[in-house]
């Protein structure tokens, strides 16, 4: 069974025992529950919210992870005005444990 799910404004599509890399959702260890946006089991496709107010998708935050760091300068001509910045994103991995129809 196929899911496509939503967290921290993107979408992925998951199936059950899949590791993947999403924005930070919370401690190691902790269970969560995702919103999906569509489930597709055979030939059966659920995409209606009528047909996806049961369903659920689970998932364990099993680790976390940084991304790339992100660096930035602005500066205004003429003023002296500099700034330096730099941003690394955070991530949690999680671990898809389970996907119902409900």
């Amino acid at each position: 069974m196929d899911a496509v799910i939503k967290t921290g404004g993107k979408q992925y599509r998951v199936t059950e025992g899949q590791r993947l890399e999403v924005e930070k959702l919370g401690p190691v260890d902790t269970e969560v529950e995702l919103t999906p946006l569509l489930l597709v089991d055979g030939d059966t496709v659920l995409a209606t919210p009528d047909a996806l107010a049961k369903a659920t998708v689970t998932a364990k935050v099993v680790g976390d992870a940084k991304g790339p760091k992100v660096t930035g300068f602005t500066y205004k001509n003429k003023s002296n005005q500099r700034r330096r910045w730099g941003h690394r994103q955070h991530y949690s991995t999680v671990e898809i444990t389970g996907i119902k129809k409900g």
